[in-house]
């Protein structure tokens, strides 16, 4: 890999009693989409203000290229980013909007023109802005992010608003950007998504991250040794199971168990063993949703009861 876009180190920020940032620190590396997910309240958001200079901290840094980002003079030549697709002028046009920006970095309509084409705005350009669905305003906010054609390019929830080919779009948009050698932050709470589009992953709790790697390998830490069991005698199979000493690990929807402690082959003959009816045994492959929800299990701070939890 070569020397990343972003690093952020040790960043500590405190807003009254609430410590909203306690020792952050990642890197986002040039060549890779990095996905940066965390519950509510993780300090996902800060970060990013902090990276942008919107936010100041009490401890750490946080540089984009190896600057902090108030002494980059022509910022969106170093760092594209869309925190909010609300920011802008609703009676403005989108390409008004992006003239303005284009402006105050030396760069031309010539190169508003290019972006709004490459986020497939154009038919919408001269348009207000105000009338723009939430897919449309997050278009044109990726189209702002590119304007300087950066080699660094941060998105907070890109993928909220689009429809099914927006979604597919934005996943081979953020590929080809990394594609290109550029260093991509996205952060979304959408784990199918960071499944399909993301390289490595960083994973934020309690204002610190709790994990930096792969996400192939994080899937494979958490597949390895688990065992999914088809069967439409959950009860029984669990009992069995329990009983042999097999580990219950999860129920994934009505009729599969995750079961750890035991290989396949021997899990096949006991159930048999005990007549309890079942379809599959195979190795468990885990999703990144299951792995983003053992990882943050200590680190969610707002969390409601299900519906059997309801007190009546």
């Amino acid at each position: 890999m070569s020397a990343p876009g972003i690093v952020v180190a040790g960043l500590r920020k405190r807003r009254g009693v609430a410590l909203a940032l306690d020792g952050m620190s990642f890197t986002v590396p040039s060549g890779v989409v990095t996905g940066f997910v965390g519950p509510n309240g993780a300090g996902k958001s800060t970060t990013m203000r902090v990276i942008l200079g919107l936010d100041a901290v009490d401890e750490g840094t946080a540089l984009v290229g190896g600057k902090p980002y108030r002494s980059l003079r022509h910022p969106l030549r170093h760092i594209g980013s869309l925190l909010d697709a609300a920011a802008l002028h609703p009676s403005r046009s989108a390409r008004n909007h992006l003239l303005w920006l284009a402006h105050s970095q030396g760069l031309t309509a010539r190169r508003v023109d290019q972006v709004i084409e490459q986020v497939g705005l154009t038919s919408a350009a001269r348009r207000g802005a105000g009338g723009y669905s939430l897919g449309m305003r997050q278009r044109l906010g990726i189209a702002a992010s590119l304007l300087g054609d950066p080699p660094v390019v941060m998105l907070d929830e890109p993928f909220n608003g689009m429809d099914p080919d927006g979604i597919i779009w934005m996943r081979d948009f953020l590929r080809s950007l990394a594609a290109q050698g550029r260093a991509v932050l996205v952060s979304s709470h959408l784990m199918s998504e960071m499944q399909d589009t993301a390289d490595r992953l960083v994973v934020a709790g309690r204002g610190k991250a709790i994990a930096d790697a792969d996400v192939a390998d994080l899937i494979a830490a958490a597949s390895a040794g688990r065992v999914a069991v088809r069967t439409t005698a959950g009860p029984h199979a669990k009992a069995v199971l329990a009983q042999a000493g097999v580990t219950l690990e999860t129920t994934t929807g009505r009729d599969t168990v995750t079961v750890s402690g035991m290989p396949a082959d021997r899990i096949t003959t006991l159930l048999r063993e005990s007549a309890v009816p079942f379809s599959e045994v195979s190795a468990h492959r885990a999703t990144l949703e299951d792995v983003y929800r053992e990882l943050t299990r200590e680190a969610v701070e707002f969390r409601a009861v299900t519906p059997t939890e309801v007190p009546r």
